[in-house]
């Protein structure tokens, strides 16, 4: 026997199919907008610098260069932009898309909006490690002929983010539940640790080390390179491709462990992978350009407000955002103080912070009301 369905019930499901449609049209413009608005940034970034170079004559250069037309790369501006402004765009691009994507998953691992990788101690948990690879990787490797690798800085951050993060999962959460307030006050006490290492790091490195030590602290894209972004590319690419392949697991997290688990989902998988993705994606970017805060709860968060919680749009938007952000970053560290140059950790502070602190009042009127 046929059950047909009620006229209120045909509104309501018609209803939630177009807004659903809606959500998609409204994910589709959002990709294709901040994909041209990140592809202009980056344009107007390879740019600018201490020769100037418009952003007309860029785009012929890079139009020359995709189209194997070696015979119009002569001269000061191709070699300026190949060699020196495009790796490092496409490293701040990469960059700011593994910081968005680790604050996203953090983000859906733990339900709550306020994780970061920068604010809960991620970040300087990998940066520690980092000083640790170069103090005491160099003491080891003294005398021997050797030098330190920098496929090495990697591994050793990669290494310092997955602790941090697996002791900060395994402190905010009992019984399934993630205490945000216990992951806070976790992260600053994990941060401050790590910080205390660091400086202890700093007291006995020499002068070579202590300036590699500040360049982590502050973050920078000034010694972006082609090598450096084929170390770097390889691991973050593929991060990249694999994390919309969790957008279902977060989406069914945000129910709650129990309810995705009668979902018939891994949920213990799904929080290892995330957990691995965000080591990853944090010790790639800490061991290329330092500590760089507040991408990625600007970002994620921003998307979130704009397009809603889905995790299939807003994976791959929080990268686009992320990339878009951190290009639009390194113009202004490179602009306002020119000829010199800012840290780009130091822009980035300069906007997140007061994001955080608006996100906190929000959140706290929120529950007032």
């Amino acid at each position: 026997m046929t059950l047909a369905a009620r006229p209120g019930e045909l509104t309501a499901l018609s209803s939630l199919a177009a807004f659903a449609a809606g959500r998609r049209r409204q994910g589709a413009l959002a990709i294709v907008g901040v994909t041209l608005l990140c592809l202009m940034l980056a344009v107007v970034a390879t740019g600018q610098g201490a020769v100037q170079i418009a952003p007309a004559r860029v785009a012929g250069i890079l139009m020359a260069k995709l189209s194997g037309h070696d015979e119009l790369l002569i001269g000061r501006d191709a070699l300026v932009v190949l060699n020196i402004r495009l790796p490092r765009v496409l490293l701040a691009m990469l960059i700011g898309a593994a910081l968005a994507i680790s604050g996203a998953l953090m983000q859906g691992l733990f339900r709550n909006p306020l994780a970061d990788p920068g604010l809960v101690g991620v970040s300087a948990g990998a940066g520690l490690a980092a000083a640790a690879t170069i103090v005491l990787g160099d003491r080891l490797l003294a005398g021997t002929g050797f030098t330190l690798p920098f496929a090495a800085l990697p591994v050793g951050a990669f290494c310092g983010g997955l602790v941090s993060t697996l002791a900060l999962y395994l402190i905010a959460t009992r019984q399934g539940r993630t205490s945000i307030a216990t992951m806070l006050l976790a992260g600053v006490a994990l941060g401050a640790l790590a910080g205390s290492l660091t400086g202890l790091l700093a007291f006995i490195s020499d002068d070579r080390q202590l300036r590699d030590l500040t360049f982590w602290s502050l973050g920078s894209l000034g010694g972006a390179s082609w090598a450096k972004l084929v170390i770097v590319a390889p691991i973050v690419l593929p991060l990249l491709f694999a994390v919309p392949l969790l957008a279902r697991g977060l989406n069914a997290l945000m129910l709650g462990e129990a309810e995705a688990y009668h979902l018939g989902l891994p949920v213990q998988r799904i929080k290892g992978l995330a957990i691995l993705l965000v080591a990853l994606a944090v010790g790639a970017s800490v061991a290329t350009a330092g500590v760089i805060g507040f991408v990625g709860i600007v970002v994620p968060h921003l998307i979130r407000i704009a397009i809603g919680p889905d995790h299939r749009l807003l994976l791959p938007l929080s990268a686009l955002g992320g990339a878009t952000l951190l290009v639009g970053a390194d113009i202004a560290a490179r602009l306002i103080v020119a000829p010199a140059e800012l840290p780009i950790g130091i822009v980035t502070a300069a906007v997140g912070a007061p994001f955080f602190l608006w996100l906190l009042l929000r959140r706290a009127n929120h529950v007032d009301l």
